[in-house]
């Protein structure tokens, strides 16, 4: 399996589910699964099945998260020098053109997009579109609504 680029930022979030989902919620299920053994007949016991079934959902995001961390490349974009060029985890600020809005985006990892709070994945269109490009280049962007016209504004590293 190829390396996955992350964030420090993303690979320390995972890091802290992982944690949570170990420590906290793999414990509490095994505890619930004990409890509702304890009631008799397992065949028709909810609370049993509900608790099993949950347990499966932990045990493989758990699975989920530490194949992800064994398989990422994390990427520390503060030590980067990319003179002014968008990279992978660089903030940048676009203006498009077509409406005049500006809008903010970070190239982020797919398991760290969230495009409600700007975070695109790397694999988008848009930031496809944008890595490579410097503050003042024009790019003209293919998304599922049309093409895009974005002027680069300020690019950062933080």
């Amino acid at each position: 399996m190829s390396k996955v680029p992350l964030t420090v930022r993303g690979a320390e979030k995972l890091r802290q589910e992982l944690e949570r989902l170990k420590r906290v919620d793999r414990p509490r299920v095994i505890n619930a699964i004990a409890e509702a053994r304890a009631h008799g007949d397992l065949k028709e016991n909810a609370e049993y099945h509900a608790a099993r079934e949950q347990q499966s959902f932990i045990e493989g995001r758990i699975k989920d998260i530490e194949s992800k961390l064994s398989h990422a490349q994390i990427i520390d974009v503060t030590n980067i020098n990319a003179n002014g060029r968008v990279v992978f985890g660089a903030t940048v600020d676009v203006l498009e053109l077509d409406n005049n809005e500006e809008h903010t985006f970070q190239i982020v990892g797919e398991d760290e997009a969230d495009s409600k709070v700007g975070m695109i994945s790397i694999t988008s269109p848009i930031a496809r579109g944008l890595i490579g490009k410097s503050e003042g280049d024009v790019t003209k962007v293919q998304v599922p609504g049309g093409v895009r016209e974005l002027e680069i504004l300020e690019v950062r590293y933080e």
